[in-house]
């Protein structure tokens, strides 16, 4: 009797253990599966924050000066153009100009967005009635010591996505021109001056700005890059 009862209680101890397996083994199983998920969830978000980032942007087509004198020039246009890929809210852009003395780093002015064709060309934009109350005067009476900001013009938006001020926004294809009070800043730019600086989007490529001025101004319009 005594030899049997032993035998019953290994056995029963085996049975323990082996349920206890079991469980862990269950228990680990659940945790693989949600560290799986988990990874899996991350890794295509990840994947896809990082295929925006590379394949998103903007680009700047081109750079075009105002002198009213031909002396110096006192406003320019940064004409710029999103990459394919997302679309890129225009209020979120940030502008840096410097001409290796000063940097300055410029937002968006909501109360200087306009949307218009280019009447009468590039002139149109810096000279224009329409222009000059919609984007100009707005930038030189916001602009201070510390504060500096850029305005908008819509060139080309053929599904009217940068109708809102607040939030104008460029997918492919959209073109517009970013209007930078040079004089309201104090930084005119001189014949052979360097400048440069970049287009910085929320996410995505910047547009590089980088020229030398002309070493001297024939015309009122000064193409720079």
């Amino acid at each position: 009797m005594f030899i049997k009862s032993k035998r019953g209680a290994i056995g029963i101890g085996t049975l323990i253990i082996f349920i206890a397996l079991v469980l862990v083994a269950s228990i680990a199983a659940a945790v693989i599966i949600n560290t799986a998920a988990n990874l899996q969830h991350k890794a295509a978000r990840v994947g896809q924050e990082s295929t925006k980032q590379v394949a998103s942007g903007i680009q700047v087509l081109k750079v075009v000066g105002y002198t009213p004198d031909k002396s110096q020039i006192t406003k320019m246009l940064i004409i710029v153009s999103p990459n394919v890929g997302d679309e890129i809210d225009l209020s979120t852009l940030v502008v840096t100009l410097s001409n290796g003395v000063k940097k300055v780093s410029m937002v968006y002015l909501n109360s200087s967005y306009l949307y218009t064709p280019a009447m009468d060309g590039l002139n149109g934009l810096f000279t224009s009635t329409t222009a000059n109350d919609s984007v100009w005067t707005p930038l030189s009476e916001a602009i201070t010591d510390d504060k500096a900001y850029f305005g908008i013009i819509v060139l080309q938006d053929g599904d009217g996505s940068l109708n809102n001020s607040a939030h104008p926004t460029a997918n492919f294809g959209d073109k517009v021109a970013l209007a930078v009070d040079l004089s309201a800043i104090k930084m005119p730019i001189t014949p052979r001056e360097k400048v440069y600086g970049e287009v910085i989007p929320e996410y995505g490529a910047s547009g590089i700005i980088e020229f030398y001025a002309p070493s001297t101004f024939t015309n009122n319009i000064i193409p720079l890059q």
